[in-house]
């Protein structure tokens, strides 16, 4: 399905800077900040007020799926175009050197007691620590010690 169908689908009205944001998502593999998203052709010369409304608008409306990392900042998945890896209840790996966030295969998580009264929707689970990328790096970079 076509950003704009899925727009349509949603009942949203169908923008430019909607269809860009789920194209980027859409090909991304991977969660990303806004800062990222930003970063993307198809975004030169948007505001951050557009974007940040944007991603908040198609998150309502189920077109996003969202992720909090332990640096604060908020990354955002397509979950259609992630499905196999990042739906409902999935473990991510974030690498506190490069903040990269990727969603780890499907696998069971740790059993939670719910809260009283509370319906659960879903969960996820956040492992931290540095990606192959960045921990072969800050190998490289040691002049000493172990």
């Amino acid at each position: 399905m076509t950003p704009s169908q899925r727009l349509h689908a949603a009942g949203l009205r169908t923008t430019p800077v909607r269809e860009a944001v789920l194209r980027i998502l859409g090909k991304a593999g991977r969660p990303l900040s806004h800062q990222e998203i930003a970063r993307r052709p198809g975004l030169a010369g948007v505001d951050r007020v557009t974007l940040y409304r944007t991603l908040a608008t198609l998150q309502k409306n189920g077109l996003l799926h969202s992720v909090r990392g332990l640096d604060g900042a908020w990354r955002f998945a397509d979950p259609p175009a992630l499905a196999e890896r990042c739906a409902g209840n999935h473990v991510h790996f974030l690498c506190l050197a490069c903040n990269q966030m990727t969603c780890l295969p499907e696998q069971p998580l740790p059993w939670v007691e719910e809260p009283a009264g509370a319906e659960v929707e879903g969960k996820q689970l956040i492992v931290y620590g540095r990606c192959a990328r960045c921990k072969t790096r800050s190998r490289r970079g040691r002049t000493h010690g172990p």
